[in-house]
């Protein structure tokens, strides 16, 4: 593959249009990010507001903390916390600007102005629509399909900024259906590396600082610190448990950024902290270690793709296959053995639920990289799981797409059943 080879540009692009940073879990952000649009276009702190978001922002909101506002959490919070920041240019680190001496003006914004939340009728997986008014005028911003997808941004009765949106694949984004586990992997093998480089040390600086922080400080259930003291300090625990770690802060209101992967930062912290411990224990070169991180992001990435943004399955198991391919790329596995680890990771977890951001993610990412580990422990020893295997079929991609049909098709009713519950306690 050359580097003039669409496959190349395409893979590249991806690489980078997936993996950028975020401050916090990533759907209150994007609230606030649309708050923070909807104050800069309205041109004053809002009297008051009005909020649609689509049930599965509800789901992911409804229990995580958000960053910078003192522990806050909720859609309110995350709105109230945008008008203050009000810097729509940081998009998903929208809040990093926020300092200590704000905190009184985001509690008085959530007690002080009227800020009606509702679930949107629009009948998108993902849709934030925020409405706010002050001084006569009113301004209204839409983000719709991903985080930062702005498809609608108006004043008064005036269109200030209008893109397409039909509920599909945006259109200036990358077509990831030229992904596979071959493509991938031949990319990864002849990939210029000071072509991934910057985005890859990014990744690999952030996420290593939030997961340390994780095991230094006391956040969220501890899973990283639980596994660490229950299992000791061997390479496939110290895995779960960095990736754990991080999450656990993350969850849990630490301010530090990630690096996302597929919209998400638990999925990029599980993508790349267990390719990096093993990377460290085996010793092997910056260069291999690179390679590995693109194939485990890339795989995480082709997995999604079929799932969408936010569903009813827990994108931690995509992550933890890619971090088991990835693992199995710095032992020297090419793409026959990596379809092995993917299919058999897929066949162990696959099912386990998305019931919104909290801590109990990091353990949800402990079980999902124990999957990718045993996946590729199981490629390992010759054994692997066959077509007719419950939802395995012939082919690492047919299984792959059976992946995306089981989140995108046959758990839509799981989903609104599980925020029914998350909405409805005790019903």
């Amino acid at each position: 593959m050359e580097k003039k080879d669409v496959r190349y540009q395409t893979c590249l692009g991806i690489l980078k249009e997936e993996l950028v940073p975020a401050m916090g879990c990533t759907e209150p952000i994007a609230v606030a990010y649309a708050a923070a649009l909807a104050k800069e276009t309205l041109g004053c702190m809002p009297q008051s507001a009005e909020v649609a978001v689509s049930a599965n922002i509800i789901k992911n909101v409804k229990s995580v903390v958000v960053p910078h506002t003192g522990g806050l959490r909720g859609i309110s919070a995350a709105v109230a916390a945008g008008f203050v920041s009000g810097d729509g240019s940081l998009e998903l680190e929208v809040l990093s600007s926020l300092r200590e001496d704000q905190l009184p003006a985001i509690a008085d914004c959530m007690h002080n102005t009227p800020i009606a939340v509702q679930q949107a009728d629009s009948g998108l997986i993902f849709d934030i629509q925020i409405r706010c008014s002050g001084e006569g005028h009113t301004a209204f911003v839409r983000i719709a399909g991903s985080h930062t997808n702005v498809i609608l941004v108006q004043r008064d009765n005036e269109t200030l900024r209008s893109r397409p949106f039909s509920g599909e694949q945006q259109a200036d984004t990358l077509d990831r259906s030229l992904l596979s586990v071959e493509t991938i992997v031949e990319f990864a093998d002849c990939v210029d590396i000071e072509d991934v480089k910057p985005t890859l040390d990014r990744q690999i600086s952030f996420n290593t600082a939030i997961a340390k922080a994780g095991l230094e400080g006391r956040w969220g259930a501890n899973v990283g610190h639980v596994l660490l003291d229950a299992y000791g300090t061997g390479v496939a625990n110290r895995a779960k448990a960095m990736a754990a770690a991080g999450s656990d802060a993350r969850m849990s209101g630490c301010e530090l950024p990630v690096v996302i992967n597929s919209g998400s930062g638990n999925q990029g912290i599980t993508a790349s902290l267990p390719v990096l411990e093993y990377a460290k224990e085996l010793k092997v070169s910056d260069e291999t270690m690179y390679r590995a991180l693109t194939v485990s992001n890339l795989i995480t990435i082709h997995l999604k793709t079929g799932i969408g943004r936010l569903s009813a399955y827990c994108g931690a198991t995509s992550a933890g296959c890619g971090a088991g391919a990835g693992i199995c790329y710095l032992y020297g596995g090419k793409a026959h053995e990596i379809s092995h680890t993917v299919v058999n990771a897929v066949a162990i977890d696959s099912g386990m639920i998305c019931d919104g951001a909290k801590p109990s993610c990091a353990a949800k990412i402990a079980s999902a990289v124990e999957a990718g580990l045993l996946g590729f422990q199981m490629q390992q020893h010759g054994t692997e799981f066959l077509g007719g295997d419950g939802i395995v079929v012939k082919g690492v991609e047919n299984t792959i797409a059976n992946v995306g049909r089981l989140a995108r098709v046959g758990m839509a009713e799981t989903d609104k059943e599980i925020i029914d519950m998350m909405v409805s306690p005790g019903k």
